[in-house]
């Protein structure tokens, strides 16, 4: 349970990472006015850093910052994830995996940029579960005008299904099901992206309810990816009558590969009514994969196989008044991993529900509020 609130302290983190306009950023400036023939201006380089670094320079028109210390908030996780193992020689085949999707329900209080919480699994409040089936998740998002980042580690538990598979024989029903405890994934990285129409769209306003978008507006997004992903994949454990007819190909124990992508895409929020805002980012990335693969059979390597396209999606809709929000949320990312006779895909996203309110008002408001 530590590791739960651990975990949740630091990805609610990102539901006020935005720097909010004050009135002593208003008083420093008009403070040094008078002084400013006798300062020596600073060169282009640190003029440039010095916008560049500016998170509160965005357009009123367009967005709107938050006007209140702290916030409360109720909300809900799933989790979901899914494998696929493909092969085309002798003949196409392929076999999917995925869990149940993993369920976790917390309550929040946030100030402003620190928020602590409590969670807890779903699944500990109706049935007890074995601790070995289970995986963690950690999905660290943070949201600024200008920069993000994104912050995960996932390791698998026992507790995948067999959900699909094809060309094996025509005697298995299309919806052909079973457990299967033979699969193994450890995946830790990390995503960077800069938004470039950075005063006039904001994902925070969609993603963590520390602005409001008030007009619709889109934007480029440019980013870079790095990640190791370690998958063990014991075939042996597959029914019989599966083993009997698999690809040599598919017969891979473990994969060890580390993805680096510089991605590129673009994203729009819609505003559709007042303060009801819909956002939909897809990010494509170009991925480099060195891999180090132990399989039965041997094949060569060549360098084309090491390029592959995966992608980004995040998606959400809230309704932010600016003194009450509710909302939902989703972020998946999606890998592809291509040898020779054997593909891997494999993808992971949280779908997030909440619902909250911000309470006392910050003190530049409250002057400007009852003048």
């Amino acid at each position: 349970m530590v590791r739960q609130i651990v975990l949740y302290i630091s990805l609610l983190l990102s539901l006020s990472l935005q720097a909010q306009p004050g009135k002593e950023n208003i008083s420093v400036a008009d403070s040094v006015q008078g002084d400013s023939a006798n300062i020596a201006k600073p060169g282009a380089f640190k003029r440039a850093i010095k916008k560049f670094m500016n998170f509160s320079d965005f357009d009123t028109l367009y967005i709107s910052p938050n006007r209140y210390n702290y916030a409360l908030m109720v909300t809900h996780f799933s989790n979901f994830e899914y494998y696929s193992v493909t092969s085309e020689l002798p003949q196409p085949q392929k076999l999917s995996f995925s869990p149940n999707p993993h369920n976790k329900i917390g309550l929040y209080f946030g100030w402003r940029w620190i928020f602590l919480g409590w969670s807890v699994d779903v699944d500990d409040i109706y049935r007890k579960t074995n601790r070995k089936n289970r995986g963690t998740e950690f999905d660290l998002s943070l949201y600024s005008s200008k920069l993000g980042v994104d912050i995960f580690y996932r390791r698998t538990g026992n507790n995948y299904k067999i959900h699909k598979i094809r060309g094996f024989s025509d005697e298995i029903p299309s919806n052909y099901s079973e457990n299967f405890n033979g699969l193994k994934v450890d995946i830790k990285g990390l995503n960077l992206y800069y938004i470039f129409n950075n005063r006039k769209f904001s994902y925070p306003a969609a993603f963590s309810q520390s602005t409001n978008q008030r007009r619709n507006a889109g934007t480029f997004i440019a980013g870079f990816s790095i990640s190791k992903h370690n998958l063990d994949f014991d075939y042996l454990q597959l029914p019989e009558h599966i083993q009997a007819n698999m690809n040599p190909g598919m017969k891979v124990n473990k994969i060890k590969y580390t993805n680096a992508n510089i991605s590129f895409g673009y994203a729009y929020n819609w505003v559709f009514a007042r303060n009801c805002l819909a956002c939909l980012s897809l990010t494509p990335a170009i991925a480099y994969k060195a891999s180090d693969v132990d399989a039965e059979t041997h094949e060569g390597k060549t360098w084309y196989g090491k390029l592959n396209l995966d992608f980004l999606l995040r998606a959400g809709v809230v309704y932010n008044n600016g003194k009450y929000f509710v909302g939902s949320s989703f972020v998946g990312k999606n890998y592809n991993y291509h040898r020779n006779n054997f593909s891997l895909d494999n993808g992971f996203g949280t779908l997030q529900v909440y619902a909250g309110f911000n309470f006392n008002l910050r003190k530049e408001y409250r002057k400007k509020k009852s003048k």
